[in-house]
């Protein structure tokens, strides 16, 4: 089953929740920090043990004081034109973290926008990247069985629901 849900990230009941974070993992602005406010200081500790991550991987935290069990730290890219291997290393976040969701038996997983802020990456792009992992992830059966992309604005939870939609069509 693939969602999408208009809110706080921090607040849905899912087994992972997906942070679209920094090379450093030092909590940030937008999503990154609020997930860094909400799960508590442990989560800052635990991030600085790992020491980074690089763009297109993912990482593992507890949740600490968030419902969730796990967070998954992704990098994106950085927009910078397309043409330096941003579209794969962006579908490398998605499929990286339902791979680690699939290895730890995990059911339920949460998205960001992952580098659609900040990043600059264009959103209907990303989108596209997005929706198109996470079916192919759903089309195999396997866990996780439930995919949520988390929006923060109308525009976006849009933009997910059309490209969800192309594909119902198919």
């Amino acid at each position: 089953m693939i969602e999408v849900y208009l809110g706080d990230i921090t607040r849905l009941q899912v087994d992972v929740i997906v942070n679209a974070a920094n090379r450093h993992l030092a909590g940030g602005g937008g999503v990154d920090g609020a997930i860094h406010r909400a799960a508590g200081p442990r989560l800052g500790e635990a991030c600085r043990r790992i020491g980074g991550c690089p763009v297109g991987e993912v990482r593992a935290t507890p949740a600490f004081a968030l419902s969730a069990r796990r967070i998954y730290h992704t990098v994106g890219p950085v927009w910078r034109g397309g043409s330096l291997g941003e579209p794969e290393l962006l579908a490398c976040c998605y499929r990286d973290c339902l791979a680690l969701a699939r290895r730890e038996g995990m059911r339920s997983i949460a998205f960001p926008a992952i580098s659609c802020g900040v990043y600059g990456y264009p959103p209907g792009q990303a989108v596209e990247i997005a929706v198109e992992e996470i079916v192919r992830h759903q089309d195999r059966e396997c866990p996780p069985q439930t995919a949520v992309f988390c929006c923060f604005d109308k525009e976006m939870a849009g933009l997910y629901r059309r490209q969800l939609g192309a594909y119902v069509r198919r």
